[in-house]
């Protein structure tokens, strides 16, 4: 069985003003993560910790697919607990004046075995809260 996490939100803000928020390293910085390597393009790839200065849980990502103010498709791993690798996709669509973020996060029974920070209700919290509250809030203020 696959562990999918979906989260939609809508967004008052034109969809190119969520899609640089969604790929401005410098606006990424201040909403989600410090992804300092963060370059747009196909097979690029990205590191970056959980915020804080512990360096926790190092997270890697190649982008796999790249459809300016339409959809961002990464990997999401964890190199130092597993081999495994999830997929991360983002998609937007215009709704009039606001956009509609589509977050999805597939494979995650991929990581069933790192423990319970990576179960699939951890990472739908996690996308919740990122997606409905900090990303909404980034955007609209």
């Amino acid at each position: 069985m696959h562990e999918n996490v979906t989260v939609k939100q809508r967004v008052n803000a034109p969809i190119e003003k969520v899609w640089n928020a969604l790929t401005d390293k410098a606006q990424m910085k201040e909403w989600y993560f410090d992804i300092s390597d963060f370059e747009l393009g196909i097979h690029n790839e990205l590191n970056f910790f959980e915020p804080g200065d512990e360096k926790k849980y190092h997270h890697h990502g190649e982008i796999l697919e790249l459809i300016p103010n339409e959809k961002l498709k990464h990997t999401w791993s964890y190199p130092e607990f597993s081999k495994e690798k999830t997929i991360v996709k983002w998609e937007l669509e215009k709704d009039g004046d606001e956009t509609i973020v589509t977050i999805t996060h597939k494979g995650l029974e991929n990581f069933a075995h790192l423990g319970k920070d990576f179960q699939k209700e951890s990472f739908q919290q996690g996308w919740n809260e990122i997606l409905g509250e900090i990303l909404k809030e980034f955007i609209e203020n």
